[in-house]
């Protein structure tokens, strides 16, 4: 899938792959159910350590089973259709970025169990269909180092919810979220342009 790298095959393009990652994932998860879900899980057990540790292995899970998938998609298609498929999705994940989210009540499904196993299964449940996990498989498709995309994805979703779980409403009601969701919606119309870009110039 190398037609499909924004550089050459090599550590300056996996370090790229793993820079998009992070950061179109850590500024879509800003205002996220997933985010309300860390902070509800912060107030209620106050152990940040645990609870990070649940959003860690839950999103690694639940990020490697999405860019598998992602991967798999990116062999269905020729070059030119999985391209324009991509610019339509990034294009529907931008407008579904600047939708505020609400938290659901993923955040009771293991209100009995320890906070690590309460936050695991919440976060792992919660990510289900998630726009971060949507641009997961869609990163996953575009780039072709699947491990970068993993770890990228992952760190970003750190980025965003550790400072919420360590700091609380403290760190949530400071964030500038119509700034940070218009940015995330930028981020992925680039995505979606460039994608567009290749497919037009594979056509001529």
């Amino acid at each position: 899938m190398s037609w499909l790298l924004i550089c050459p095959p090599s550590g300056l393009c996996m370090f790229e792959t793993l820079l998009a990652s992070t950061g179109i994932v850590a500024l879509a998860e800003i205002g996220d159910k997933t985010q309300l879900l860390a902070l509800m899980l912060a107030a209620r057990y106050r152990k940040p350590t645990p609870i990070i540790l649940g959003i860690l292995v839950a999103t690694l899970a639940n990020h490697f089973l999405a860019a598998a998938v992602g991967y798999q998609v990116a062999q269905l298609f020729t070059e030119s259709t999985l391209l324009w498929v991509l610019a339509g999705s990034f294009l529907a994940i931008a407008a579904w970025t600047l939708v505020p989210d609400t938290l659901d009540d993923d955040g009771n499904l293991a209100a009995n169990s320890s906070p690590f196993i309460a936050t695991l299964i919440a976060f792992f449940i919660a990510e289900m269909g998630d726009k971060t996990q949507v641009a997961t498989v869609m990163l996953a498709a575009q780039f072709e180092y699947f491990w970068m995309v993993v770890c990228g994805t992952t760190l970003g979703m750190l980025i965003a919810n550790v400072p919420v779980v360590l700091l609380g409403n403290f760190a949530a009601e400071r964030l500038p979220l119509t700034l940070i969701r218009g940015l995330a919606a930028i981020s992925f119309v680039i995505f979606a342009v460039y994608c567009a870009w290749q497919a037009v110039g594979l056509a001529q």
